[in-house]
């Protein structure tokens, strides 16, 4: 069954609103970017995706992250352009292991998408996004418990991943 882009967009438009305030609430004074633009860039660019069909309502919300995710990053690389240096630009996950630069994030998270894209997916919405194990298990339509061994497993994924950065 196939779902219609623009009936998702219209369902999930507030979630992805919430997600990109989440995504944005410590870095967006430094970006200068506003959770509306992040949305709207993303709707813009899943709009632009015409011979993309929609699985599910999950599919399309974690196209619509991983588009905002990219967009982020991009206004990142662009501040750096035009200062000559990166901004502090961190992200603080879920406290426990204390601030991760978000390039050095991406990167492993990109690698982690090759070799494990569901463990990569719990990470984006855990980290880019900020919702907890018990939204992404209603994400996942799966149990907290399946998530939280999941979200052990790739965390420590990342932390041998980003030691070696």
């Amino acid at each position: 069954m196939q779902f219609d882009r623009d009936q998702l967009l219209g369902e999930v438009y507030g979630e992805l609103r919430a997600a990109a305030a989440r995504m944005l609430r410590r870095d967006a004074p430094a970006l200068t970017l506003q959770p509306t633009e992040l949305v709207n860039e993303a709707a813009a660019k899943i709009v632009r995706l015409e011979r993309m069909s929609w699985n599910d309502r999950q599919h399309f919300f974690a196209t619509a992250v991983g588009i905002m995710r990219q967009a982020m990053l991009d206004a990142v690389r662009s501040r750096r352009r035009a200062k000559r240096r990166a901004p502090t630009v961190f992200l603080d996950g879920d406290g426990a292991e204390g601030d991760i630069e978000v390039e050095a994030l991406d990167t492993a998270l990109t690698k982690l998408e090759r070799e494990a894209p569901e463990l990569a997916r719990i990470v984006e919405l855990r980290f880019f996004v900020g919702l907890t194990v018990e939204e992404i298990a209603e994400v996942f339509e799966t149990s907290e418990a399946t998530v939280k061994r999941r979200w052990r497993t790739a965390r420590l994924w990342l932390a041998g991943e980003l030691g070696a950065v």
